[in-house]
């Protein structure tokens, strides 16, 4: 591998002009591609097969009427009064006679006339009911209705808007978000020491995502995909854009700088064969773990890796070539200027802060690894008690009308009538004359379990093959106690099929209950796939089987800590203030499954950079002690530097308002920190020194099966100096 990219390398460079023009004419076409011409995005998470979703079907198909999208109204009177005055009770009635007439609308219900009002009149709903399914009713009818309730806002009441048609678009670009690319700016700078070195990764990554993003968003023409997966697309790959640009760049200067005499061209060609081999088998592996997740079953997620894989094979195809172009272009400028030295300073040791914390870790590494393993496992200890779903209302933004309505909601009518369930009765087999007795009882056993508040009169559709009812819990919908009683509701449908007919439990908890159990289902195999892979590509990157054992140990470890301190922090409820969470809730349901996905892939990346280098030198001296203390020396700055970009980027989406990107933010920053400086930069040095040359060992039957991919680029043609300078930089001492 590396002799090929060190050709392509050369390539790149001579003809640095024409590979520059070819990514900005991709950048145009494919920009204006997305720009012009993109589908709708998607805000629900659907899956075919689960009950809600065959419900939901279902009443699409032969209740049209029940199935279109609702914008909840919300009205609140002042403390003190109440909706029944006059002069109130005639400015909703203005109100609601005009939202009637807004395009698609099909039916308005009356506060009034049904009685949707508390106990004190206070507070009152009606329902504004679409034809369109509620991902097209359109911002312009939002807009009409929000136009026709303002003079019950004149007349004093408070107005705040909820339903399935409610839910917010994801948007990005925000202030925090900003401010993470700033701080990867400054640890680039820092790293770098060149302001000119450090604007690169930056400007190629920029170039990588926005032909990633818009080419998704060009791809929505045909593809349903939800606005998560734009983020998610973002978010990876302006973090792997960057980082894989860095290790390109980082070692193309430190060749200049070990060998004043090397020409740039055969530096950057160098750095492409060695950086850009590890950069090309780790950005493998984050697009076979993204991929990977359309294993799952489940279409959403699918969409949602592949999205974000093609972003990262964007990155790592513009690190490989356009990187090299561009540093073609600047030449000379970016080789690190000499350092003179100061008299009586003593001059510092190249690596010296990595050769430090080598020594350190591997003095005691067993006492380290123990220590490391410990602190691990209690970050993790709250992942014991995982609750999976869906985001209500009440994870929105506590300004938001969708989070304010569903306060008013439960403090007039109580916490589960924001956990609504629709129980849907297929009747068409039932016989005529026993449809109304097989509804009425069905009813009368759904209001008898404890956890239900009310269940609705039955209301039929047109040819009275499908019947609805509204079963409202008693508790809110993350709460345990309403999982628990969806599962007892649908105990009641084997006495319905006997009858004939068919009963489905469906409604936005119940849909959140569903995805969740199909995506705790499918955690398993995908946790078991995802190791698997790790020690395939791991056995063929460094011919050993004990280093892919301790790197998936370490992953998983990682995955662990991650998952311990987003529940102690979403679930329990830990730092909501710091870090702007609305309320405790279940993390979201598919955020496990994507942060294996994703952190197995960037922890790759560490251990491919750190423990390269360390075998690099094991080749060339066969001292393992000391190759670990090289490996961490020569590589410890750069990976911390990686690993901290990466942090401030994705931790710059802990403040977006949508309650799933924010945790998904927060568990892939504290998963990179984890990795990073626990895992990788201390319990692999740690382990590496415990194992000594056991380490390298391969089977000899299993050494000549597997291909030599060489990714320490140990083909590439001798440089006496450069490799005489290379030995001699690290004391072990």
């Amino acid at each position: 591998m590396a002799s090929r990219l060190y050709v392509w390398a050369r390539l790149a460079v001579t003809r640095r002009g024409r590979v520059i023009s070819v990514w900005l004419l991709l950048l145009a076409a494919i920009g204006g591609l997305g720009i012009t011409i993109h589908g709708k995005v998607a805000s629900d998470f659907t899956v075919p097969g689960i009950e809600s979703q065959k419900a939901q079907d279902l009443l699409e198909k032969k209740f049209p009427d029940a199935a279109g999208g609702v914008i909840r109204v919300v009205y609140a009177a002042p403390k003190g009064s109440t909706l029944t005055e006059p002069k109130t009770e005639a400015a909703i009635e203005t109100g609601l006679g005009k939202a009637a007439r807004i395009s698609g609308v099909v039916q308005v219900t009356d506060p009034f006339k049904t009685g949707t009002m508390s106990s004190d009149k206070r507070i009152g709903y009606a329902d504004v009911r679409f034809r369109q399914a509620a991902a097209d009713v359109t911002q312009q009818a939002k807009d009409s209705l929000s136009g026709a309730m303002t003079q019950a806002e004149k007349a004093g009441l408070e107005v705040e808007y909820g339903g399935t048609a409610m839910k917010s678009q994801t948007k990005v670009g925000g202030p925090a978000e900003l401010v993470g690319v700033v701080i990867a700016l400054v640890i680039l700078a820092l790293t770098l020491g060149s302001l000119i070195a450090a604007g690169l990764p930056l400007l190629t990554a920029v170039v990588g995502v926005a032909i990633g993003v818009l080419g998704v968003k060009f791809i929505s023409t045909w593809v349903s995909i939800t606005g998560t997966s734009t983020v998610l697309a973002l978010m990876i790959g302006l973090a792997v854009g960057i980082d894989y640009a860095l290790f390109i760049i980082s070692r193309h200067r430190e060749q200049l700088a070990d060998d004043p005499d090397m020409d740039t061209e055969e530096s950057i060609a160098r750095a492409v064969a060695t950086a850009g081999s590890a950069v090309v088998f780790a950005g493998a592996t984050v697009i076979i773990a993204l991929a990977a997740l359309s294993a799952t079953g489940i279409p959403f997620l699918a969409v949602m890796g592949l999205s974000a894989a093609a972003t990262v094979l964007i990155a790592v195809l513009i690190a490989i070539s356009l990187v090299p172009a561009v540093l073609g272009l600047f030449g000379e400028r970016l080789r690190p200027k000499p350092r003179r030295p100061r008299p009586g300073r003593r001059e510092r040791t190249p690596g010296a802060w990595g050769l430090a914390w080598a020594r350190t870790v591997t003095r005691k590494p067993l006492i380290v690894l123990l220590a490391g393993v410990i602190a691990l496992l209690a970050l993790a200890l709250p992942a014991r008690n995982l609750r999976l779903g869906l985001p209500s209302y009440a994870s929105d933004p506590t300004a938001s009308t969708q989070h304010k309505s569903y306060d008013l909601l439960t403090e007039g009518f109580g916490p589960g009538f924001n956990a609504t369930l629709i129980a849907v009765v297929e009747t068409k087999d039932i016989p005529e004359g026993d449809i109304t007795a097989t509804v009425r009882d069905l009813r009368a056993s759904l209001a008898k379990d404890s956890d239900v508040a009310t269940v609705s009169q039955p209301v039929p559709n047109a040819d009275k093959s499908l019947t609805v009812m509204a079963v409202v819990p008693k508790t809110g919908p993350d709460d345990q106690a309403t999982t628990d009683m969806v599962s007892r509701l649908r105990d009641n449908a084997p006495t319905v099929a006997k009858a004939g007919g068919t009963l489905y439990i469906a409604g936005q908890t119940a849909a959140a209950i569903d995805v969740a159990d199909k995506l705790s289902g499918a955690l398993p195999g995908f946790v078991a796939i995802i190791v698997i892979l790790a020690l395939i590509l791991l056995t063929l990157a460094f011919r050993s089987l004990l280093v892919p054992i301790k790197a998936a140990v370490g992953f998983l470890l990682s995955v662990g800590a991650a998952l311990g301190t987003t529940v102690w922090v979403f679930q329990y409820g830990h730092l909501n203030g710091p870090l702007s969470i609305p309320s405790a809730a279940p993390v979201t349901s598919f955020l496990p499954v994507l942060l294996i996905g994703v952190l197995f892939g960037l922890a790759m990346d560490y251990e491919v950079f750190l423990v390269s280098r360390m075998r690099e030198h094991h080749e060339n001296t066969l001292d393992p002690q000391q190759a670990v203390v090289h490996g961490v020396a020569r590589s410890g700055r750069v990976v911390s530097a990686a690993a901290l970009i990466m942090a401030a980027v994705f931790a710059g989406f802990i403040f977006n308002e949508d309650p799933v990107i924010k945790s998904i933010g927060f568990a892939l920053a504290v998963g990179v920190l984890v990795d990073a400086f626990i895992v990788r930069m201390t319990l692999v040095p740690a382990a590496m020194a415990l194992l000594g040359r056991r380490a390298w060992s391969l089977p000899r039957w299993l050494d000549r099966a597997l291909p030599d991919v060489d990714i320490e680029g140990a083909d590439l043609p001798e440089r006496t100096a450069g490799r005489d300078a290379e030995r001699s930089e690290v004391p072990v001492g």
